[in-house]
């Protein structure tokens, strides 16, 4: 881009004005911001342009001073070895101008080929610039080794090992899942949850599960505290509700018996029910214990076995979670557990806050000094970070190139040189002095040839 007002300033010293308020007022907003800092770095380029431009115009008077007395006819020669030291030093310093401003403008305004190039060729600069970041520190090999040399793992796991450390976490993971919990809606997740655990009972048939678990607990003993349950309601109950037994069995008496005939029935009956039941409460050997063992293993049997049997559990797992109060059981858990949850990462000394701190701590310390885990979380990590280069190098190149194509040509140039202008000065400054002291060697040993 031509720049040749502010440019006509600038000639072979290259000072430019370059005052806070001229330089920021064409920043675009959001974009690529010139700052105040960079304002102070572009007063020292200017100090060094003047002193550059200084030093071009001394060695100019130096020469010029030089052919005066050898026009004069000067005694000796000295007048003929500053007049070429003091040429060639203009043209290093002509030569070296030229060089650092048409890295950032057009010198003198003139359209010479191949100058301003950083305004001209931004765009291409940040292609190039993203091509090479991404063949050079995107690629899986420099990833791998940079992570293998820091040696993540080791340091990660000091720094878990220091309680202090391990509780930051904690109160950070806390703090983290209590907004995560707060942040989901409870009618999403209820459903969801409700929905998952439908699923997963209908695509698993449950019936072999049951008869395992039935047949293990038969095995065990485990049911006969039921029935030792079972049993004493029976016998309580019985002693509690004898009348509504014997005007069950007497209800249920033919018409034609005599009532005196169906009283005794009846009472014998209750006396009967009584006295088995406070038997099968009383006596663990009892032969209808037995019986109810006999039965829970044969049934056990019948769910693992019987195709009938598993095609009933089936369909009465179906009737059952398709009901609608089953479902609202279900998706209601959900606000318990959240509550439950939440309210244990807000205390302190609660069991989840405690147990996540001291397996942070165990991690920590395990990390620190165990070193096949220290070789496995790196090769996790090395591979995770190479996985997240490669997917998206592309991407992260594109960013570069396309933030480079989004900066304002002027303001990048204003910028790069305000870094980096102050060191280019000292180019024009050696290009003065090597090219004196080089004009100087070419005419001493011209003069010593006789040429």
């Amino acid at each position: 881009m031509d720049r040749t007002r502010a440019d006509k300033g600038d000639g072979a010293g290259g000072v430019k004005d370059a005052r806070p308020g001229a330089a920021s007022s064409a920043v675009p907003r959001g974009a690529f911001a010139y700052s105040a800092a960079d304002e102070e770095r572009r007063r020292g380029v200017r100090r060094m342009k003047t002193f550059a431009t200084g030093l071009l115009l001394l060695v100019a008077v130096v020469y010029a001073f030089a052919k005066w007395r050898q026009t004069a006819g000067a005694d000796g020669a000295w007048a003929g070895y500053v007049a070429a030291a003091a040429e060639a030093g203009m043209v290093g310093a002509l030569a070296d101008w030229f060089a650092v401003t048409a890295l950032f403008r057009r010198p003198m305004g003139l359209p010479i080929p191949h100058t301003a190039i950083i305004p001209t060729k931004k765009d291409t600069l940040g292609r190039t610039l993203g091509d090479f970041v991404g063949e050079n520190f995107l690629s899986s090999g420099v990833v791998r080794q940079r992570l293998r040399a820091v040696g993540i793992s080791s340091r990660l796991g000091g720094w878990l090992a220091e309680p202090a450390n391990a509780d930051r976490v904690t109160a950070e993971l806390s703090t983290a899942l209590r907004g995560a919990l707060r942040v989901l809606r409870d009618s999403d997740v209820q459903a969801v949850v409700a929905e998952a655990i439908t699923r997963r009972a209908d695509a698993q048939e449950v019936a072999p599960g049951l008869g395992a678990l039935l047949e293990k607990v038969v095995d065990d003993g485990g049911h006969r505290r039921v029935v030792d349950l079972l049993c004493v309601r029976a016998h309580d109950w019985l002693v509690m509700h004898g009348d509504s037994v014997m005007e069950a069995v007497t209800g249920g008496a033919p018409g034609w018996t005599p009532r005196f005939v169906d009283k005794r029935v009846g009472e014998r009956v209750y006396k009967e029910l009584l006295r088995f039941t406070g038997e099968m409460r009383d006596m663990p050997e009892h032969p209808a214990r037995g019986a109810v063992d006999r039965f829970l293993r044969d049934f056990a049997a019948d769910l693992q076995s019987d195709e009938d049997t598993r095609a009933r559990v089936e369909r009465l797992k179906t009737e059952v979670l398709g009901r609608g109060e089953v479902q609202e059981v279900i998706a209601s858990a959900w606000g318990s557990v959240r509550q439950m949850v939440v309210a244990a990462s807000e205390d302190e000394y609660s069991q989840l806050r405690l147990r996540t701190r001291t397996g942070l701590l165990s991690l920590g310390a395990r990390l620190a000094s165990d070193a096949r885990m220290q070789e496995k979380v790196d090769r996790w990590l090395e591979d995770a970070a190479v996985h997240v280069v490669t997917t998206y190098q592309d991407e992260i190149t594109a960013l570069i190139t396309e933030t480079v194509a989004g900066w304002d040509a002027e303001q990048t140039s204003l910028k790069i040189e305000a870094h980096i202008g102050r060191d280019l000065q000292f180019i024009r400054i050696n290009g003065t002095v090597v090219g004196a002291l080089a004009g100087l060697v070419i005419y001493a040993v011209s003069r010593a040839l006789g040429a």
